[in-house]
């Protein structure tokens, strides 16, 4: 059976499954959430909350993306393995996924939503905490990556899924400091992965979505 997924390309927990579902081929229908009412109410009657990406397979419904990408390792298994085998092991990987979605987008989501205030309207002391903890945790990753290839310091998985959009969209929003050489080596390395880069291409046309403003780069 197909698996369905309901998510939009420019949507970092959208890419962080399309990224899982790229590496290892694995086939899907794509219900884009953009203008299709038919779509959208299908959305929300699977998810109330209307929150993306939402993925369906059969009558199952699966939502938030490091559970999808749990169920893609469970059900549909590729030569990419998205969590190590060894229990301990992949204990890393959802610890580095919890500090990407957690810890780098949960701020960076603060500084673009505050953007999405009329001026009057924003909060410069939530924007001022939110830099400084990027900042925080960018020194913090770039001493974990000193000497890792991928996130969780073995192969490509579930943390570098995770890892992808937020540090595209985090360095956006507040970019990474000259001094942070590991982390931006790591962010670049994650830009030339095909998977992460076919999700960059798709999501290309709606860069004028971001409040900020997309810089002119990527």
């Amino acid at each position: 059976m197909t698996l369905t997924l309901y998510a939009h390309p420019f949507s970092s927990y959208s890419q962080k499954v399309l990224i899982a579902l790229y590496e290892n081929a694995t086939p899907f229908e794509w219900r884009l959430l953009e203008s299709d009412e038919e779509i959208l109410r299908e959305w929300k009657r699977l998810w109330p909350l209307a929150l993306m990406p939402v993925l369906r397979d059969g009558e199952r419904r699966l939502v938030e993306s490091s559970v999808i990408l749990e169920y893609l390792q469970l059900r549909y298994p590729g030569p990419v393995r998205l969590l190590p085998e060894d229990p301990l092991e992949a204990l890393e990987s959802r610890f580095m996924d919890r500090v990407f979605d957690l810890h780098v987008m949960g701020p960076m989501q603060a500084i673009v939503y505050d953007f999405r205030r009329p001026p009057g309207q924003r909060h410069p002391p939530t924007v001022a905490e939110a830099r400084a903890r990027l900042d925080q945790v960018y020194e913090w990753l770039d001493g974990r990556l000193a000497d890792r290839t991928w996130a969780a310091g073995g192969a490509f998985g579930l943390a570098d899924c995770a890892a992808a959009p937020s540090l595209f969209y985090a360095d956006w929003a507040h970019e990474m400091a000259p001094r942070f050489g590991n982390l931006r080596a790591y962010r670049a390395r994650l830009l030339e992965r095909p998977s992460f880069k076919r999700a960059v291409d798709e999501a290309r046309p709606y860069r004028k979505w971001f409040p900020p403003g997309a810089p002119d780069r990527d």
